[in-house]
C-alpha cells in the first residue's frame, strides 16, 4: 500500500442481525418449523399428513412473500420499515390463504395462525434490536454540489479532505459526477469502484434519502430517465377498473345514505364536479362529494378553487367528509372512465393547473401518468396551493413516476390508511 494513503476506520457495522439470510433463516425457523415442531410433539404423525405438508408449503410461501414486501418497502425514503411489518405480513399471509380457501383446500388453521403471530414477532424483534446499529455510512468527495447533503438526516456523512484518503467500511462513495473533478479524484473514483466499494452521484443519493426528485430544467435525458414503466402502466389500469368497479358495488348504499345527509345538511348537489387537467393533458371532469356551501362565491376564480385552512365556506359535515377523505369516493366513477387511477399525482383545477404550467415550465410532465386520489406526494406532504410548495409537491411526483412500481404503490396505499385515521392535510 501506499505509504501516503491515510485510512480512516469507521465501525464495520454489517451487523449479523442485520444481514438478510441470518434475518430470512431465522424467520423461517421461528415461524415455520417451531410451530410445525410444536404440533408434531402432540401428533407425531401430523407431520405426514398432506394437510399438513400443504400447509406448510404454504406458510413457507406467504413468509417469504411478506419478507420480500417487508424488505422492498424498506427501501423507499423516510420508511419507518418497523411500522410496515403488520400490514405486509398480513397481506402476504391474507392472499395465500385466501387462495387456498377458494381452491378449497384443506390446511391447520393452528400452523397458519401461529406462523403469522410469530413472523411478525420476529421481524419486530429484529426492528428494536437493530434500531441503534448505523449501516450506512456515506464518504463524500469535495466538489460540485454535494454540500447540501449534509442537510439530509439519517446517514453518517463523511466529508473526504484529499484524494490519499481511504474510508473503511462505509457503504458507498458520493460525488458530484457532472462537477469538473481534478484527474486525482477521478483515479480515486475508479480505485474505489474497482475495490467494490458502490459510488453515488449527489442527485442520485439525495433522491433516494428524500424521496423527490428535483429539476431545474428537462432536457431528451432527463424525460427518457422518468419515464413511467409502460407495461406495470397498463397492468395498473385494470387492477384499478376492477378494484373500482367492486367497491362502488359493495358501497353503494353507504354512498347513496352520504349523498342523503349532504342534501339534509345544507341547500345544493350532493355531488360537486368541477374540471381538472388529467392524463396526457386532457380536460375531464371530477366527481366529488360536496363540502363546501354552494352560496359561497369568490370574485376570483382562482382564488375560489383554492382550500384554505379552516375555510369558512366548509360545511359542519363537509369537514368530516374531508378529513376522513370519504369527500374523494365518487372518484370511482372516474377510474371507471379510465380518466383517474387509485394512485397518482393529484389533479388539480384547471385554473389552478393552468397558473401552475405558466410559472412551472415543466409541470405538465406529471400528467405522464394517470391523476390518483391518493398519491406519494399526498402522504408526504399534504394539500397545498401556492407555487412554492407546488414546486416542491412536484418533486414528489416526478419521484413517484421515476420509481414507478407496485412497491411503491403498496407503501402508498399503507400511509394512505394512516393519513386517513389522522386527518393528515386535510383541508
Amino acid at each position: 500500500m501506499n505509504m501516503n494513503v491515510r485510512v480512516i476506520n469507521l465501525p464495520n457495522q454489517r451487523h449479523l442481525l442485520l444481514q438478510m439470510r441470518f434475518q430470512l433463516a431465522g424467520g423461517l425457523a421461528f415461524a415455520v418449523l417451531i410451530p410445525a415442531l410444536i404440533r408434531s410433539s402432540v401428533d407425531p404423525g401430523v407431520i405426514y399428513s398432506s394437510n399438513m405438508q400443504i400447509t406448510i408449503v404454504a406458510v413457507v410461501i406467504a413468509h417469504l412473500t411478506g419478507y420480500l414486501l417487508y424488505r422492498r418497502i424498506g427501501t423507499f425514503p423516510g420508511v419507518a420499515a418497523a411500522g410496515y411489518i403488520l400490514p405486509t405480513f398480513a397481506l402476504a399471509y391474507g392472499l395465500v390463504f385466501l387462495t387456498i380457501f377458494f381452491l378449497r383446500i384443506d390446511y391447520s388453521r393452528f400452523q397458519v395462525a401461529a406462523s403469522f403471530v410469530q413472523s411478525t414477532f420476529w421481524y419486530f424483534a429484529l426492528s428494536v434490536a437493530t434500531r441503534r446499529l448505523d449501516p450506512y455510512q456515506l464518504a463524500v468527495i469535495p466538489g460540485g454540489n454535494v454540500d447540501r447533503l449534509e442537510n439530509i438526516p439519517g446517514v453518517s456523512w463523511h466529508w473526504i479532505r484529499s484524494s490519499n484518503e481511504i474510508v473503511e467500511h462505509a457503504s458507498g462513495v458520493v460525488a458530484d459526477l457532472r462537477a469538473d473533478l481534478s484527474n486525482e479524484w477521478e483515479r480515486y473514483i475508479a480505485d474505489r469502484a474497482l475495490s467494490g466499494t458502490p459510488v453515488y452521484h449527489t442527485k442520485q443519493i439525495s433522491e433516494s434519502l428524500t424521496g423527490r426528485v428535483e429539476i431545474e430544467h428537462l432536457s431528451e435525458n432527463t424525460l427518457g430517465s422518468i419515464n413511467p414503466n409502460q407495461a406495470y402502466l397498463k397492468v395498473k389500469q385494470a387492477i384499478d377498473w376492477i378494484a373500482a368497479l367492486a367497491i362502488l358495488i359493495l358501497l353503494s348504499p353507504a354512498l347513496l345514505l352520504v349523498a342523503a345527509l349532504i342534501r339534509l345538511d345544507s341547500p345544493g348537489p350532493a355531488l360537486f364536479r368541477q374540471q381538472r387537467m388529467g392524463y396526457r393533458g386532457k380536460v375531464y371532469q371530477v366527481y366529488k362529494f360536496r363540502t363546501m356551501r354552494t352560496s359561497s362565491h369568490v370574485a376570483d376564480e382562482k382564488e375560489q378553487a383554492i382550500t384554505k385552512t379552516g375555510d369558512a365556506r366548509i360545511t359542519g359535515l363537509g369537514r368530516f367528509l374531508r378529513k376522513s377523505r370519504v369527500d374523494e369516493l365518487p372518484q370511482l366513477v372516474n377510474i371507471l372512465r379510465g380518466e383517474m387511477s387509485w394512485i397518482g399525482p393529484r389533479p388539480e383545477a384547471l385554473v389552478l393547473s393552468r397558473w401552475y404550467e405558466a410559472e412551472l415550465p415543466f409541470y405538465r410532465y406529471r400528467h405522464i401518468v394517470r391523476p390518483g386520489i391518493t398519491g406519494w406526494a399526498q402522504v408526504n406532504q399534504g394539500h397545498v396551493a401556492a407555487v412554492g410548495e407546488v414546486l416542491e409537491k412536484l418533486h414528489y411526483d416526478f419521484y413517484y413516476i421515476k420509481n414507478f412500481s407496485p412497491w411503491l404503490d403498496l407503501l402508498i396505499v399503507f400511509r394512505t390508511v394512516r393519513t386517513v385515521l389522522t386527518g393528515f392535510g386535510a383541508r
